[in-house]
């Protein structure tokens, strides 16, 4: 039962670090500037 624990913490650290991972890439490949998104929404203006 304790190994079992084991790899269920060890999965959950894993995927932690994955999703970091991927968040950290996001938003140092974002593009700086200004983003102008136009959808059935409308107009939107973001400054990133």
């Amino acid at each position: 039962m304790k190994q079992n624990m084991l790899y269920l913490v060890i999965g959950g650290l894993v995927v932690v670090v994955i999703a970091l991972g991927i968040y950290v890439y996001r938003e140092q490949t974002r593009p700086e500037g200004v983003e102008l998104k136009i959808d059935d929404k409308g107009i939107s203006i973001q400054q990133n």
